[in-house]
């Protein structure tokens, strides 16, 4: 590994280009999205845009320190991670800050962070870990796979007790994948899906807010003025723009007519004022974002690496899957941000610093693990 640590390369100007574009342009759609409720609000239409902007700063200094960690350290601090985010999801069931009915928040000062978003990156780095230790093992089921299952299921758990269900989902299926792609057997996951579904109908069928969430996605305009509206608002939004958008802020669905739209409702506001053309790009952008990861991916020296890559990949193709599906009507709502565009501290923070790690892992040269021999496979 010492000579390895001498063998580097620059990062991967393509993943490092589309994450600042992807940043910077999420500014001007966020100010667009947000200003007239940050007036109403708090009588600063930049209120959104100021935090959004210094989490941003937070996370390109985080970007820059995790480019260059060193990955043998950050794979020795996966497991200590892990339990440090257990104790965070613990600590807001305890004394988190209670927003619409759900615990999701530590306060610290006038800032506010979700432990959940640490998770996600958490987890990965853990599982990675797993994976790469237990490779060998990862055929036997009671033996690698379970334990491997076992890495995320607390930290699933203390989520879904912040009545939050979309993180969970997104978590599991990042998990699963990452699992599949280390060499799990496709009978066991096939299992672990068919058991999962049990689960996933009680949790949504016996709470009553995630049933009426499910019936309104099913037909919005059944119930357009009540549990439909924010569906309805966000296809008309994006209906309205037509094939080059009305223009940077000329969106009127956001005039108080679009729940959240700072939040994870910033697509419907960016498809009105940038129409089809500029969704299409965007939807680009983000494609090659997680493309660029599972290149790097592909191309690492080390299993942990490649996991590493491919599952920061799997989370941030996650996020834009189930964002844009919730918004267009193909998915129940979840309440997932669109990475780098929607308002969000922690989420700035943690994608950030996640995209620093894949950065890190694409300046190690060598002959890519997926094509090396069994010797290889460890750093």
């Amino acid at each position: 590994m010492a000579s390895l640590d001498k063998t580097r390369r620059p990062p991967d100007l393509g993943l490092l280009l589309i994450t600042a574009t992807l940043v910077v342009f999420g500014w001007l759609v966020l100010y667009s999205a947000s200003a007239l409720v940050a007036e109403s609000r708090f009588g600063d239409q930049y209120y959104f845009l100021k935090r959004q902007v210094l989490w941003s700063v937070l996370g390109a200094v985080a970007l820059g320190v995790s480019m260059r960690f060193p990955l043998r350290w950050v794979q020795a601090g996966a497991r200590p991670l892990l339990v440090g985010t257990v104790i965070l999801l613990v600590l807001v069931l305890l004394a988190g800050h209670e927003v619409g009915g759900a615990k999701r928040w530590l306060r610290i000062g006038g800032f506010g962070f979700q432990p959940s978003e640490i998770a996600k990156l958490a987890v990965i780095l853990a599982l990675a870990d797993y994976l790469d230790r237990k490779q060998s093992r990862l055929s036997r089921f009671l033996g690698g796979y379970v334990p491997a299952l076992l890495v995320t299921g607390v930290v699933l758990g203390l989520i879904v007790l912040e009545r939050d269900l979309g993180t969970p989902l997104l978590i599991g299926s990042v998990a699963l994948g990452m699992i599949f792609l280390a060499g799990a057997r496709p009978a066991h996951l096939a299992a672990t899906a068919l058991a999962a579904l049990p689960v996933l109908y009680g949790a949504v069928f016996h709470v009553a807010y995630r049933r009426q969430r499910l019936l309104a996605f099913m037909d919005p305009w059944k119930n357009a003025q009540g549990t439909g509206y924010q569906l309805v608002q966000s296809l008309l939004a994006i209906g309205s723009g037509g094939v080059w958008g009305k223009g940077v802020g000329e969106s009127t669905i956001k005039m108080y007519y679009m729940p959240e739209s700072q939040t994870d409702f910033i697509f419907p506001i960016f498809g009105e004022e940038f129409g089809f053309v500029g969704t299409s790009l965007l939807t680009a952008g983000y494609f090659y974002l997680s493309f660029a990861c599972f290149r790097i991916a592909f191309r690492a020296v080390h299993w942990f690496h490649a996991l590493l890559a491919g599952g920061v990949g799997l989370m941030l193709g996650g996020q834009v899957l189930v964002n844009l599906g919730v918004v267009t009507g193909l998915l129940p709502t979840k309440g997932i941000p669109l990475p780098f565009l929607s308002f969000g501290g922690s989420s700035a923070l943690v994608l950030l610093t996640a995209i620093g790690l894949v950065l890190n892992v694409s300046r190690q040269c060598g002959t890519p693990v997926i094509l090396a021999g069994p010797s290889r496979r460890r750093a």
